[in-house]
């Protein structure tokens, strides 16, 4: 029985070893040469005494070598950590001292900011996949696959150890990192396998980069299912007439990701010159995909399946709903029901259980479920409701998403308990980006607002009081956010104003800050 992720692949290398498991651009992987290389990295690893429970970096644009990366530390009992090449060095930094990570698997395109990651003090002690002409400890992805495995020795690991750890946004200014056993990661691939009846003859498309939660469909039920997974590269993701090109040439049949991607596709007027008629499954989640875009596609695809998915990367996914035809304008797409081997409470603003068909915040408790926040045991309790039954405690992880049931069943999204948002798929916290603004030592207050640009596009705006002794523009205080977000949490634009409105308690009034910038 399977019950670990490295022995997905090496189940589907016995089974099938000249499928193809991954593929970018022109090159690919069938699944016993990605065994082969996960084993030979996993050699590697081992000898420089990785053992079960150490945390390794994955800092990669989208790459084969992603997916040795991830299976390979996996193999060793290590477990895997996506650093978003995106983001500022003062945030990796962060990320490596919080992780305690010695070692980064890496590529060779990012050899600028590796040696820029060498001026900061971390307990890295080499780069895997890049040759740096330095004294630090660096060897390439060609060392490494020349490597032989006479020596090699399988690192007994159970259900229940640390298989990846993913960074999200905090409320505090600093990330959380949010933890995945085997099983978890595992269940979610399972059940993801049997919900979507994936098989050998699916060819998903991997949109997302390994940093975001949406990817481990592609990387995890794919090889589960031991189906293909097409790696779009980053070039694909921006260029929508080539991305629209690349689903009918591979032959796309699962498409996952958040909404905006589908839609800048329709916008493109490029998807609906293609041959889709590969496409089978359309999965979309994150944020509200508008109804007049879902239509549009829908009618493109009229033998696709469609669905809602839902779920924080705190328990990867809990519920979907199946769209069964074209909404109509005024329509709501429900979240749908949660599904196997998943239960749901519904709680009340004072964190009491209520009735199901109430408005409040939805708890999940499910095999997919998050062991808890790396290195934060009061953030991990806070986010956790313990329901006694019987002689059994049962843990919930409290999504801060507020829903109500209709009457067939199905949750509706009412928004959040807090204030985090969800802007092309990011989780984004604004108190994050005001902490962010606040370190600048010329700003005395910030306001951070989310402005709905469009149907189906949002933008976080800011808005800052400066100290009247000094001169400064919002170009540079947009720089100040640059150097210590990623850069899809940095604001839009930043507004400097003399004072903000207030509520009659004297708090920041951020409705009236939004009739300002609507005006501007």
């Amino acid at each position: 029985m399977t019950t670990t992720l490295p022995q997905i692949l090496r189940s589907a290398a016995n089974k099938l070893p000249n499928q193809e498991s991954f593929r970018f651009g022109s090159d690919s992987l069938n699944y016993k040469e990605l065994d082969v290389k996960t084993d030979k990295l996993a050699s590697h690893l081992n000898a420089k005494g990785v053992k079960k429970g150490d945390r390794i970096g994955v800092y990669m644009f989208r790459s084969l070598e992603t997916a040795i990366a991830m299976y390979g530390i996996m193999k060793t009992g290590a477990a895997f950590v996506p650093l978003d090449p995106g983001l500022p060095i003062s945030r990796i930094n962060y990320l490596l001292n919080d992780c305690g990570i010695e070692h980064v698997i890496t590529n060779p395109n990012l050899h600028r900011k590796h040696r820029k990651i060498l001026e900061h003090k971390s307990p890295l002690k080499s780069f895997i996949g890049v040759r740096l002409n330095t004294d630090f400890e660096t060897i390439s992805w060609d060392d490494i696959f020349n490597i032989t495995l006479e020596n090699f020795i399988e690192i007994p690991i159970n259900e229940n150890d640390l298989a990846y750890i993913m960074y999200t946004s905090g409320s505090t200014g600093f990330p959380k990192g949010i933890m995945h056993t085997h099983k978890s990661g595992l269940s979610y691939a399972r059940l993801s396998v049997n919900l979507f009846k994936i098989n050998e003859d699916d060819r998903l498309a991997s949109h997302a980069p390994l940093h975001f939660d949406i990817s481990t469909l592609g990387y995890l039920a794919g090889p589960l299912a031991m189906a293909t997974t097409i790696i779009i590269s980053e070039a694909h993701t921006k260029m929508a007439p080539s991305l629209a090109a690349l689903i009918e040439q591979e032959k796309i049949t699962i498409w996952y990701s958040v909404p905006l991607a589908l839609v800048q596709l329709l916008q493109s007027n490029s998807i609906q010159k293609m041959n889709l008629s590969a496409l089978r499954l359309f999965l979309f989640g994150g944020e509200v995909f508008a109804n007049k875009f879902l239509n549009e596609l829908m009618h493109l695809c009229p033998e696709a399946k469609f669905y809602n998915v839902y779920g924080p990367a705190e328990v990867n996914q809990c519920t979907c709903y199946h769209i069964k035809k074209p909404p109509l304008k005024k329509d709501v797409i429900p979240i749908g029901q949660v599904w196997e081997e998943t239960e749901f409470i519904i709680l009340d603003k004072q964190g009491r259980k209520i009735n199901n068909n109430d408005y409040g915040e939805l708890a999940i408790h499910s095999s997919t479920m998050m062991k808890g926040y790396w290195n934060n045991q009061t953030l991990t309790n806070k986010s956790t409701y313990v329901a006694i039954q019987g002689e059994l405690e049962k843990k919930f992880f409290k999504t801060g998403d507020m829903v109500k049931m209709n009457e067939t069943g199905d949750f509706h999204f009412k928004g959040r308990n807090d204030r985090q948002v969800k802007i092309r798929g990011y989780r984004i916290e604004i108190d994050e980006i005001e902490a962010a603004l606040l370190t600048h030592e010329k700003i005395i207050e910030a306001a951070v607002i989310v402005l709905q640009k469009n149907e189906s596009e949002k933008e976080v705006m800011a808005a800052v009081i400066v100290d009247q002794s000094c001169t400064i523009g919002s170009k540079e205080l947009l720089e100040h956010c640059r150097g210590s977000l990623p850069s899809y949490a940095v604001p839009q634009s930043i507004e400097i104003m003399p004072d903000f409105p207030r509520t009659g308690s004297g708090k920041i009034d951020r409705k009236e800050i939004i009739k300002t910038y609507i005006k501007i």
